[in-house]
């Protein structure tokens, strides 16, 4: 049994020089978290290792699921409203084997960052944004969804409870992963009887083996990510699955990613993978208009925000595949790859190469992003929200 200790104010440090996390209960969390967390830490089976820094090298940190100590969970019925969740320990989860999202793949998943800064500070960047997209997808795929806030507070939740997870500036962040799932069991095609919204973590570093190193992609033309009238333009998590065999033949043959054209003309670029894709001509700065094949990134819509503030004309349109040929560079945005230029484009067997250099557009971009992040240039639109 772990004594409780009511007092905020005993404090220890954190894995990162200069951060503080309030004890309670045996467990350290951030002050404005502290009370909504205190019941979860003194229900669970709270370990000694908690408060200890892991054995991670930071220095060395890959994209891989790697379990950290507590996960969020919240239930409701199919024509309720998600009430408050808790935290438990990591762990797996009890499924009906005819449960909606096992049978019919009734489900979402976001992503996003909770990073750490100099002072020891911990930040997200645009949770809500997340939350409004799965608030898009639940209603595409029928199923009730959490509130803006309950989204919110869910991922800060399980960011503070995993803090010691969170690599130190500059070596990485915590990927929080929040799932919507039909948890219910039903046998027939129809929505599913049960809801379960449910937040992990996970510490990472760069999306991609190459690392920063530019990318080279291959033009899918036999398979498609997505079809007008269908569920592309939000983040259902059958969205995926169809594109590992194409992922999987480009990587055997030294591709880093597979970007996949419309499925109607095929024709114009879509998107990568599993990022969006901007192209750079003069000025002018294109990235494909969202149309219900393209997921309306978070990342892309910061950096089009930031293209158009440094004088940049940003445009959303139909991007024929020959424009890659002219394109004065290439790049891809996303919250796991972040801002990560482009070398090389095959298509139809023909390599078109992109010259790279320090000067090129998309590391202003990103440099300018990062700044943000890190506090030191102004957020001027409230995107980084602070949370312990």
């Amino acid at each position: 049994m772990i004594q409780r200790i009511m007092s905020l104010g005993i404090l220890r440090r954190g894995s990162v020089p200069g951060s503080y996390i309030p004890k309670i209960g045996g467990c350290y969390f951030g002050t404005q978290a502290a009370s909504s967390l205190q019941d979860a830490c003194e229900s669970s089976n709270y370990s000694p290792m908690d408060h200890e820094n892991p054995d991670v090298d930071w220095n060395n940190l890959g994209f891989g699921l790697m379990q950290t100590d507590y996960m969020y969970m919240m239930k409701c019925g199919k024509d309720e409203e998600f009430k408050q969740g808790q935290m438990s320990r990591y762990g797996s989860i009890e499924l009906s084997p005819s449960a909606g999202v096992l049978n019919y793949g009734q489900g979402l998943f976001e992503g996003t960052k909770a990073y750490r800064r100099e002072d020891g500070g911990v930040f997200l960047f645009r949770p809500q944004e997340n939350a409004l997209r799965m608030q898009n997808g639940a209603q595409r795929l029928c199923m009730p969804s959490p509130s803006v806030h309950q989204f919110v507070d869910a991922v800060k939740q399980t960011a503070l409870a995993n803090s010691r997870w969170i690599p130190p500036p500059g070596k990485g962040s915590l990927y929080v992963r929040p799932l919507l799932i039909g948890s219910g069991p039903i046998l027939g095609l129809a929505p599913a009887s049960e809801y379960t919204f449910l937040v992990y973590a996970s510490p990472v570093g760069n999306y991609f083996k190459e690392g920063t190193a530019p990318l080279n992609l291959y033009v899918e033309e036999e398979f498609h990510r997505a079809t007008r009238g269908g569920a592309g333009g939000v983040k259902s998590i059958s969205n995926y699955a169809p594109v590992l065999k194409a992922i999987s033949r480009a990587r055997d043959r030294g591709f880093s990613d597979v970007l996949y054209l419309d499925s109607v003309n095929k024709r114009n670029i879509e998107e990568v993978s599993s990022c969006n894709i901007f192209i750079l001509k003069g000025n002018v700065l294109s990235t494909p208009a969202i149309n219900g094949t393209i997921l309306e990134g978070v990342t892309r819509k910061s950096i089009m925000d930031i293209a158009s503030d440094l004088g940049y004309q940003v445009e959303e349109r139909c991007i024929p595949i020959e424009e890659l040929i002219d394109a004065d560079e290439v790049f891809c945005t996303g919250t796991a790859v972040g801002v990560a230029p482009v070398g090389s484009i095959t298509y139809k067997g023909n390599r078109i190469e992109y010259r790279m250099n320090t000067q090129f557009v998309s590391q202003k971009l990103s440099s300018r992003l990062i700044g943000i992040l890190r506090g030191v240039i102004e957020d001027k639109r409230g995107w980084v929200v602070q949370i312990d």
